[in-house]
């Protein structure tokens, strides 16, 4: 049985721990822990095998039956913290959270550790994203769609950012993620004989043209400045969305679920 502890105070060493992990990037990269908020997210992360290090909790606004119901028990045990109104209300980014919050600990998501389960494997390549909310759909989609795996090229904002982790649902934690550098990433489907499909103007097919049904990297760049020049020459074709309107781009996570469900389409949704 889980046993809980409680704090009341705001200049509790722990709550302002939790504080700092929410607002520094620097200091969830020091530490290897981030914040999560949320009983759904708190699911998923123990459904993605997360290690949890503590939890805080609002006893008003969820009990303890449910809490401990959702925790692993063959997994270590965290630390369980009931806190006040005004400690919940200090640190909730969402006020309409179901009262918790956990600090965990981070995985490394290391491309040379990325294993594809599927053999014909369909995966999401993200260049240089910056938008945490984009980032956060585009995890949304990845899971909706069941993709083998969602890589990041050149990232601008560290994956445990509170605003993906919200944005994403929880999506960050079910997800097969790697992240890597634009050139490590072109040798890791080159290696793996993995065909990509870059979006970008130029040179392209339309999306519903191009055959997805063998091993493909779907590869999508900002709205801002698109697709580097390494992935352009490296993309065996380019792919478009047609656009009926004034605009000649759409945004990123919008473009993304567009042509991964035509690439799932196109496998008849099998994985």
């Amino acid at each position: 049985m889980y046993e809980s502890k409680q704090i009341s105070s705001l200049q509790n060493p722990l709550i302002k721990k939790i504080g700092v992990l929410q607002d520094k990037s620097r200091e969830r990269k020091k530490s290897g822990l981030f914040v999560l908020e949320g009983l759904r997210e708190l699911q998923l992360a123990v459904k993605g095998n997360y290690t949890l290090d503590t939890i805080v909790y609002q006893g008003d606004l969820i009990s303890k039956d449910v809490l401990f119901d959702s925790l692993d028990a063959s997994l270590p045990r965290p630390n369980i913290i009931a806190i006040s109104k005004e400690i919940y209300a200090k640190l909730a980014y969402r006020k309409t959270t179901e009262g918790l919050l956990a600090v965990a600990h981070s995985k490394p998501h290391a491309l040379n550790e990325l294993v594809l389960p599927s053999k014909n494997p369909l995966v999401l390549i993200a260049e240089a994203p910056e938008k945490p909310g984009n980032i956060g759909a585009l995890l949304r989609t990845a899971d909706a769609a069941g993709l083998d795996a969602v890589i990041i090229a050149n990232p601008k904002s560290d994956l445990y950012n509170p605003n993906i982790i919200r944005s994403s649902v929880g999506c960050v934690f079910t997800n097969n993620i790697a992240i890597g550098s634009t050139s490590e990433i072109i040798s890791y489907i080159k290696d793996k004989n993995i065909h990509c499909y870059c979006a970008a103007l130029t040179a392209s097919k339309n999306y519903t043209e191009v055959d997805f049904t063998t091993p493909s990297a779907i590869v999508v760049g900002t709205e801002a400045t698109g697709l580097s020049q390494e992935w352009l020459a490296t993309s065996e074709q380019n792919i478009i969305i047609p656009m009926m309107g004034e605009i000649d781009s759409m945004n990123v996570s919008v473009s993304a679920a567009i042509l991964i469900f035509e690439a799932k389409r196109q496998r008849g949704f099998s994985s």
